[in-house]
C-alpha cells in the first residue's frame, strides 16, 4: 500500500531498476573505483524537510540510513548495501554573520571551490580541506584536516554549532549548551556520527594579507638526510607555516619522461611579505640545499593558485588507492619505515605527503582525539580498472612496513574495508559508543563501514 511517507516532498527517490538509480548511487562518488554494494533506495534531497522526510520513510521501512555530502570518500562509505542512501548533494546554501563572524553552510558545499572564494570576498579564511572539491560535510566530522592545520588547529575546531536531523526525524540545533553531546561527536565521529548534520555553522579569522610558498626540489637518493633535518627543525618553524614534503613526479618537459622527486614544500600565510620571507627563513637551513634540483624561495602565491595545483594532484576521474597513518617512533626508525612510502609509488600519477603536525597541540573536548607530529597519507592513482587488487596489494605492503611506527590513521584517508587501523582515543571511541547508543539505540544510521564492525579501533595487526 502507498502511503504519503512514499513520495519525498521536494526531492527525487530512486529504486534499483529505475532510470536514474545508477547515477544517483555513484554519479557523485569521487573515487572512479567505485562499489558494487546496492542500496534499497536512494534519496536526492532538496531540502532539510526532505532530510527529515527520509529518516522517517526509513525508520517504516526498517532501512539504515547511509549519508553522502561531498562524495569525496575513497572507500564510498555512502554506498552501503540494503540501506536508504540519503544524497545531499543538492543543499548548497550560504550565509555569513558580519557580527560575529560566523558562516554557516551545508554539508555538500566544496570548501575549496565554493565556500573559500565567498569567504575571500567577505575578507574571511576558513581552513577547509586542500582538494577543492572536497565537501565539508564528510571533511568536518572526521576532524579537518585543512590549511595550516599544524597552527590554526583542525577545522573541527571552528565548529561552533550544528543542525542535525535525529534518529527520530527530528531537527535539532547542537552547541556547547545545547545537545552538547551531539555537539562533541559532530567534531570527529566520521561516518558513524548518530545523525545527519544538515547545517553547520563555523567561526572564520580575518584573510591573510600575504601568501608566500617555499618549495625545495631533490632527489629521491636525498630522503634521509632531508627527513632527518625536518624532523630536527619541523616543531620550532611558524605556526603561520604548513610544512609538507612530498613525493610527486613533476610535470616532464617536452621530449622527456617524468621523474620522480621530493619536494619540501613551505606555505606561509601572514599579514606580509616580510612575514612570510622571516616564517619560512628556516627552509634555507637544509644541510642539503645545494644538490637542491630547484629552490623557489617566498614566491607570492595565492589561494586560487594553490586549489588549482591541488586539482592537478588530485584528478576528479582517476582510481584511488589510500592509506594513511600517524607516525610515532624515534625519527630515524620512522624515516626508514617510511620511506618505501616515498620511493617505490607504483605509477606517475601516485603521490605521498608528509604532513607535519608539530609541535602537537592540545586538543579540545572533542571526539577527534588521536594525533601525532607527522602525518603519513599515500594516494595510488591509476586508470585500469583490472588493477584494482594489484594495487590495494602494494599499499598493503608499505602500510604493513610502517606498522611499527603507527600510531594510528586518519578518518579522512582510510578505507576500514581494507585495513582496520585505530583512530580516535580509546576513553573517546567508548564515550562515542554511549551517545550513539542512546542517540540511536535502533541502529537507523549506518555505522563505520569495515571489514569487522566488532574490532573498529583497533590496529588489525594487533588482534
Amino acid at each position: 500500500m502507498t502511503t504519503q511517507l512514499d513520495v519525498p516532498r521536494t526531492g527525487s527517490i530512486y529504486y534499483p531498476g529505475d532510470d536514474g538509480f545508477e547515477t544517483a548511487r555513484v554519479g557523485r562518488v569521487f573515487n572512479r573505483r567505485r562499489p558494487d554494494r546496492q542500496p534499497a533506495a536512494v534519496l536526492v534531497a532538496q531540502t532539510e524537510d526532505d532530510v527529515i522526510h527520509g529518516v522517517r520513510l526509513a525508520k517504516m521501512n526498517g532501512w539504515s540510513v547511509a549519508v553522502r555530502s561531498g562524495g569525496h570518500s575513497w572507500a564510498a562509505w555512502s554506498v552501503q548495501a540494503g540501506t536508504l542512501l540519503i544524497d545531499l548533494g543538492q543543499l548548497q546554501g550560504m550565509g555569513y554573520d558580519e557580527a560575529t563572524g560566523v558562516v554557516w553552510a551545508n554539508p555538500a558545499v566544496k570548501g575549496g571551490d565554493t565556500l573559500s572564494p565567498w569567504l575571500e570576498s567577505q575578507g574571511k579564511f576558513f581552513n577547509g580541506g586542500h582538494c577543492p572539491s572536497v565537501g565539508i560535510g564528510g571533511f568536518l566530522l572526521q576532524g579537518g584536516q585543512g590549511w595550516c592545520q599544524r597552527g590554526w588547529g583542525w577545522a573541527a575546531e571552528s565548529v561552533v554549532g550544528v543542525d542535525v536531523v535525529t534518529a527520530d526525524g527530528e531537527k535539532v540545533h547542537a552547541n556547547e549548551q545545547e545537545n552538547p553531546d551531539l555537539y562533541w561527536a559532530a567534531r570527529g565521529a566520521g561516518p558513524s556520527f548518530p545523525g545527519i548534520v544538515t547545517r553547520f555553522y563555523l567561526r572564520t579569522r580575518p584573510m591573510f594579507g600575504f601568501l608566500g610558498h617555499t618549495v625545495q626540489v631533490y632527489d629521491l637518493a636525498d630522503f634521509d638526510e632531508v627527513m632527518t633535518w625536518m624532523y630536527e627543525i619541523h616543531h620550532t618553524i611558524s605556526p603561520d607555516v604548513e610544512i609538507v614534503v612530498v613525493s610527486t613526479t613533476l610535470p616532464a618537459e617536452p621530449g622527456q619522461d617524468p621523474v620522480r622527486r621530493l619536494l619540501v614544500t613551505g606555505v606561509a600565510m601572514t599579514d606580509t611579505e616580510e612575514q612570510a620571507r622571516e616564517a619560512l627563513a628556516p627552509f634555507n637551513t637544509c644541510p642539503v640545499l645545494d644538490r637542491a634540483l630547484a629552490v623557489q624561495d617566498c614566491r607570492p602565491s595565492s589561494l586560487a593558485e594553490q586549489r588549482q595545483e591541488q586539482e592537478r594532484q588530485n584528478p576528479e576521474h582517476a582510481r584511488y588507492r589510500v592509506d594513511s597513518l600517524w607516525a610515532e617512533g624515534e625519527p630515524g626508525k620512522v624515516i626508514q619505515h617510511i620511506k618505501p612510502m616515498f620511493t617505490e609509488l607504483p605509477t606517475p600519477g601516485s603521490f605521498t605527503i608528509w604532513f607535519s603536525n608539530g609541535p602537537v597541540r592540545e586538543l579540545p573536548d572533542m571526539a577527534f582525539s588521536l594525533q601525532t607530529e607527522a602525518y603519513i597519507a599515500s594516494y595510488i592513482v591509476y586508470d585500469e580498472a583490472g588493477k584494482d587488487d594489484h594495487y590495494r596489494d602494494v599499499l598493503n605492503r608499505l602500510t604493513t612496513y610502517a606498522q611499527p611506527v603507527t600510531a594510528g590513521q586518519y578518518l579522512g584517508d582510510s578505507d576500514m574495508t581494507n585495513r582496520q587501523v585505530k583512530f580516535m582515543a580509546d576513553e573517546n571511541f567508548a564515550r562515542l559508543q554511549d551517545i550513539i547508543a542512546r542517540r540511536d539505540p535502533d541502529g537507523r544510521f549506518v555505522r563505520y563501514l569495515a571489514q569487522d564492525a566488532k574490532t573498529v579501533n583497533r590496529h588489525h595487526w594487533e588482534l
